[in-house]
């Protein structure tokens, strides 16, 4: 079947390859072949084949856009992708969307979100944040900081809130977060969650939870996707394609450790057909990992 000729080819090479793939292709057959992947694939078998197509930038960008501008806004794709990337990669998706869409990411997240979730988001898309900096002197400040902006809540407090997670470096944020529990016997987390709620609330404990460990966050987010949301299958698409090569394998291993049953088991249990053994494809490993 061509349809598992496609799946071979595109899933068991890396983006690159991919790319000359596609280059090779156009000079061939003077064809687009993301072009031909829209007009000959269907459904979410097309999404995931297309998606493979673009590199990481250009695809973080294609999700931030189509979450942006379509019918309702998709916060969690948002979320997922503003809250973890790096400085360089969040520069690289920004270039990349005014390329492809001629907009400003930031013009777009301030037009289409609000509040306190705009500010937050609108903070990390500036791609400011401390890299290798850490400051034990003033870890308990910036703690305190946090404690008295779950405690008040007011705008000011929120403010000074995103700022500390936004701008501040993970190794700084790993010393805030132990001295957070020091000074007010809680973890950050479950403060964030009985203080704040909505989106707002969303972000920031994403933002914890990438600085602490970004596979375990990917795995939760997977088997929320699978399970909660009856396979919410932008969310599990988005993933799979973004973190391919960066972090899959670490994902897939926290998610068995978590959650008892392998990704790939989940995803065998969820889906069908080529669709099915394209996502399979993409998060293969080990055989005892199934």
């Amino acid at each position: 079947c061509e349809k598992d000729v496609l799946i071979d080819i595109l899933t068991q090479r890396c983006n690159s390859q991919r790319l000359m793939i596609a280059e090779a292709y156009r000079d061939m057959y003077g064809r687009d072949l993301i072009t031909d992947l829209k007009d000959n694939l269907s459904h979410h078998f097309k999404e995931v084949m297309v998606g493979l197509m673009y590199p990481p930038a250009s695809y973080d960008a294609h999700e931030l856009w189509h979450a942006l501008k379509g019918a309702d806004t998709e916060e969690k794709c948002l979320i997922d992708i503003l809250a973890s990337r790096s400085n360089m990669e969040i520069f690289q998706m920004k270039e990349a969307y005014l390329m492809q869409y001629n907009n400003d990411l930031q013009q777009d997240i301030d037009s289409e979100t609000s509040g306190h979730f705009r500010d937050t988001l609108m903070n990390l898309a500036q791609g400011t944040r401390m890299e290798g900096y850490a400051d034990p002197s003033t870890a308990a400040q910036d703690a305190m900081i946090l404690w008295e902006a779950c405690q008040r809540k007011t705008g000011e407090h929120k403010n000074m809130l995103q700022m500390i997670l936004c701008n501040k470096s993970y190794q700084q944020l790993w010393m805030v977060f132990q001295e957070f529990q020091n000074i007010s016997g809680q973890d950050i987390v479950d403060a964030i969650n009985e203080c704040y709620d909505g989106y707002f609330q969303e972000l920031l404990v994403a933002i914890v939870l990438c600085v602490r460990d970004k596979p375990s966050y990917f795995a939760y987010r997977l088997y929320n996707a699978i399970h909660d949301f009856g396979f919410h299958n932008k969310t599990v698409i988005r993933i799979l394609i973004a973190r391919s090569e960066i972090d899959l394998m670490n994902i897939r291993r926290r998610y068995k450790e978590r959650y008892g049953k392998s990704l790939f088991h989940d995803i065998k249990h969820f889906a069908s057909g080529h669709y099915e053994s394209a996502l399979l494809a993409i998060c293969a490993g080990d055989a005892e990992d199934y």
